[in-house]
């Protein structure tokens, strides 16, 4: 009992059902396997752009531009769309305009050294306003998609929208990556000790690059499936959505400090978000209300988080203290 209690995923499945059942006991419907797999369908894009803001944030930075970049690239696919590029070009350029807007991210805090969260906070604001610079403001509704473009993520496949297979096979991708790839491995390092990280010859800054380099792909990927799913496209389109982003890695019990983190953490932290976003409407709570209970729980879980790893910070530092001058040299 006690390792299940020291393991934060299994703490987090057990609230996750916890929560569950709270709510079915006043709406039984909530946990149909229909409205589950809703939910996670609702749930996909932030699970999505949670793994990729987990990538950041174990080296040690932030992407507070992952919204912004949905927005963008999910403009540009409507616009694409509406020149009549065929599908499989438009998923292209989206990840790929994606990955670039997260490498201008990624250079600028690698070559200038400037704080990821005074970057990420400028090419947010940036990023928007290349959406009204190509658009004028003017939304893309439904009218002006493609059939095609519009159904693919809501084609139903095995009993799952095409979203949530995607995915599906982004959190299986995401696994094979942080725990069997040395870019994974990498990601660790930089984040849990950058200064060991450069003697065992990991570039730092070039680690953070690939990091927002794959935080951007993936929010290029979402901002076509957001598009296609709700069927419109304007300037401020999930905005506000990276403080739900950040949330659920919070929650997952990713480190903001750096190097401490799981792909079944994000995805547990972005399910439990997305469970409380659907319930308490059905509960009939405010949506201030909602704002409350989110804050309330990022805030329980930045607070778990410190006191798990505090006791690991002070047991470094006195290592690194008792070092003799030979050692240091």
């Amino acid at each position: 009992m006690s390792a299940f209690l020291k393991s934060r995923e299994a703490i987090l499945a057990l609230a996750i059902l916890v929560l569950l059942a709270v709510v079915a006991s006043r709406f039984p419907g909530f946990v149909r396997p229909g409205s589950l797999a809703n939910v996670l369908t609702d749930t996909s894009p932030l699970i999505i752009l949670a793994l990729g803001q987990m990538v950041v944030i174990l080296t040690k930075c932030i992407d507070l531009s992952m919204a912004a970049t949905l927005a963008l690239c999910g403009m540009v696919a409507g616009l694409l769309n509406m020149a009549g590029l065929p599908l499989p070009l438009i998923l292209l350029a989206v990840v790929v305009l994606g990955a670039v807007l997260g490498a201008i991210n990624g250079l600028l805090v690698w070559k200038l050294g400037i704080p990821s969260i005074v970057v990420t906070l400028g090419t947010m604001t940036i990023y928007r306003g290349t959406i009204f610079l190509l658009t004028k403001g003017q939304w893309i509704n439904a009218h002006q998609m493609s059939d095609g473009f519009k159904a693919f993520p809501r084609a139903v496949f095995l009993g799952l929208p095409v979203m949530a297979w995607i995915m599906i096979a982004i959190v299986i991708a995401a696994w094979v990556l942080v725990n069997r790839t040395p870019l994974g491995r990498a990601f660790y390092a930089v984040g849990g000790n950058p200064h060991a990280a450069v003697y065992t010859g990991i570039s730092v800054g070039k680690t953070q690059f690939w990091a927002f380099t794959l935080s951007g792909a993936l929010a290029g990927l979402v901002g076509y499936l957001w598009v296609a799913r709700y069927a419109v496209a304007y300037v401020d389109i999930a905005s506000g959505f990276e403080l739900d982003i950040v949330a659920a890695c919070v929650i997952g019990g990713i480190a903001i400090a750096g190097g401490a983190g799981s792909v079944a953490g994000a995805v547990m932290g972005a399910i439990f978000l997305g469970i409380v976003k659907n319930a308490l409407p059905v509960a009939g709570i405010s949506p201030f209300a909602q704002m409350a209970i989110s804050g309330t729980a990022i805030l329980i879980a930045i607070a778990f988080n410190a006191r798990g790893q505090g006791p690991k910070g002070r047991i470094i530092l006195k290592q690194a203290e008792h070092k003799s001058p030979e050692a240091r040299a």
